[in-house]
């Protein structure tokens, strides 16, 4: 698949220490068009990042020296924040609870399936771009794939029909839809949508989330669980 025209510009820094598999992601990214550089530790990937603005990082958790989940919280507290893909072999549910609560905007385990790989960078990389116009992420009103949530009204309807959604159950579609392609963990939602008279603690979110998605009918198979960590609407909703 040829990458799309509108990101297929953008910079991505790779750091991975085992030279077969980033010369493997690199490999793939520039074949989509996309300028690449590579570092095999976080010392050398710091020094390009105060060079240089990246559109992504793709970064290894477990490095020589500086580790990446160490390099990830250097990047997320810069004045130029980047989209980071965290690629690496701990598998752990909580791996990758701790790896996205940091701040990595999307986990992949090792080994990986380089279309899926792909496929999770373009998805960065939009929602990357998305950010990048502030007026269009603080629309009031969102529509994806046949869904419209009207943010100051607090109105959802589905193909047009008015959905009547509990105020815990609007906070977290609201939450979803907002960060659509972003995997959020449960305690991320817990915390999103606390308070106003709402109270949710450990599991019930799962229960919204099952009331929710009763409510949304077909609609819901956009909305993909994420064994042992959380949530997260598709990229591309239909």
């Amino acid at each position: 698949m040829v990458g799309n025209t509108h990101d297929s510009n953008a910079t991505i820094l790779v750091v991975e220490d085992e030279q077969e598999i980033r010369e493997l992601m690199a490999l793939h990214l520039l074949r989509q068009g996309f300028k690449v550089k590579e570092c095999s530790s976080a010392e050398e990937a710091q020094s390009e990042f105060q060079k240089q603005k990246f559109n992504l990082v793709i970064l290894d958790w477990m490095l020589p020296g500086i580790s990446g989940f160490d390099f990830l919280n250097l990047i997320k507290k810069s004045a130029t924040p980047t989209n980071v893909l965290m690629v690496t072999a701990k598998t752990e549910p909580q791996d990758i609870v701790s790896g996205l609560e940091s701040g990595a905007d999307d986990y992949l385990t090792k080994p990986f399936d380089p279309s899926v790989f792909m496929a999770r960078v373009r998805a960065l990389l939009r929602r990357s771009k998305a950010h990048e116009a502030p007026q269009a992420t603080e629309a009031e009103k969102v529509r994806l794939g046949g869904l419209s949530v009207n943010f100051k009204t607090y109105e959802v309807k589905l193909i047009d029909e008015p959905l009547h959604l509990t105020p815990s159950e609007f906070k977290l579609l609201a939450n979803l839809i907002e960060s659509h392609g972003r995997v959020l963990t449960r305690d991320q939602l817990i915390e999103n949508i606390q308070g106003e008279g709402i109270n949710v603690t450990g599991r019930t979110i799962d229960t919204h989330v099952f009331g929710l998605r009763k409510k949304l009918g077909a609609w819901s198979d956009n909305i993909e669980t994420i064994r042992g960590v959380g949530y997260r609407v598709k990229m591309d909703p239909q």
